[in-house]
């Protein structure tokens, strides 16, 4: 097939470093040329990708502080995919609503990724709008609160095989909490259950500008702790010694998680996962052989004594059943299929006509 990805422009694909959509982007760009389609990816020039790059911003918007007005190489990336439209069989676009106005209007078949939380009230009269527009959760959980949306499937995120693997040399000897510091995300949680458990927490995030001062009079003063240490943001070359050496991932999320990359990051190195149970959590974690979904403070600060029970090669056989970039990449290309051959029905229906 002839597929074009649309990707947000914030970060490149794959990012430097934070940017979950982006990265997801990528693994599936990458699998999609290696199942042997045409794929081409319009997304920030600063792209790495061995599909064909359309650049539509010179790099990253958070990275270029020349950009003062994101939406307006957003607006442009649009017009272009639409302009080039007829050159694919499918187009999918990973900008959440922004593409429904346009592309409900046009005849080569579509598909959005929708990689954030809907519970927002305001998203229920665009998609009492756009009833029409297909698109695909990246958990069950996460469809609930727009059921008349069109959900043409959903498509758990998935890692390259050999992105990030067991170690076999790794010493366990620490907690771990990756991602970003944020209210939803609580890190603060994940610093009281090392402390109860008089365990070492290792804690790799980012704090958006957004979330500065959350992370000064929140956070900060809970680092002084000697048993906390924070890294900062890292790379993902970095995340393999950090996962790998790790006795448990901590996810102790207080929001409707859409899906949890790190989740799977961390299973992909053997390493379990302690999540408290909201939004995907319990689709993603297997209990009792992946990690433990937790609903309280007790419950978590219990697991943590139960994660050496839990055999690293079992979580990665786990993952490897269900979370690798190809199983994604195929589950994409059958949504794909099934939605161009709608769109060949529904073509000849009108010529008929």
């Amino acid at each position: 097939m002839r597929i074009a990805q649309i990707a947000p422009l914030t970060e490149a694909v794959p990012p430097k470093l934070y940017g979950g959509t982006e990265r997801i982007v990528s693994y599936l760009t990458e699998e999609l040329v290696a199942l042997g389609h045409d794929v081409t990816l319009f997304a920030s020039g600063d792209s790495i990708t061995s599909a064909t790059l359309a650049p539509m911003s010179a790099k990253a918007l958070r990275l270029d502080p020349s950009v003062r007005d994101p939406n307006a190489p957003l607006t442009l990336m649009l017009e272009q995919v639409y302009r080039r439209r007829h050159e694919f069989d499918l187009l999918h676009f990973h900008l959440d609503y922004l593409p429904f106005p346009l592309f409900s209007r046009q005849s080569v078949p579509f598909v959005t990724t929708l990689h954030g939380r809907l519970d927002l009230p305001e998203l229920q009269p665009v998609f009492d709008t756009f009833s029409q527009a297909p698109v695909v959760s990246i958990s069950n959980d996460q469809r609930r609160p727009l059921p008349q949306a069109h959900w043409a499937g959903t498509v758990y995120h998935g890692l390259p095989e050999k992105l990030l693997v067991p170690d076999a040399g790794a010493r366990p000897g620490y907690l771990a909490f990756l991602g970003r510091i944020a209210p939803e995300k609580r890190c603060d949680r994940a610093i009281e259950i090392a402390i109860a458990t008089n365990t070492p927490l290792k804690i790799a995030a980012k704090v958006d500008r957004v979330d500065v001062d959350y992370f000064e009079s929140k956070i900060k003063p809970m680092l002084a702790h000697p048993l906390v240490e924070f890294i900062g943001e890292i790379n993902e070359q970095q995340k393999q010694d950090f996962l790998a050496n790790a006795l448990g991932l901590l996810t102790p999320i207080d929001w409707p998680e859409p899906f949890g990359l790190v989740m799977i990051e961390a299973m992909a190195c053997g390493t379990p996962v302690i999540a408290f149970r909201h939004g995907s959590v319990a689709e993603v974690i297997d209990e009792g052989v992946t990690g433990f979904a937790v609903d309280s403070m007790a419950e978590a600060i219990a697991a943590v004594g139960r994660l050496k029970a839990l055999p690293r090669a079992a979580v990665r056989a786990r993952f490897d059943e269900r979370f690798t970039g190809r199983r994604m990449a195929e589950d994409y290309v059958a949504i794909y299929e099934h939605l161009a051959r709608q769109a060949g029905q529904a073509n000849l229906r009108v010529a008929a006509e």
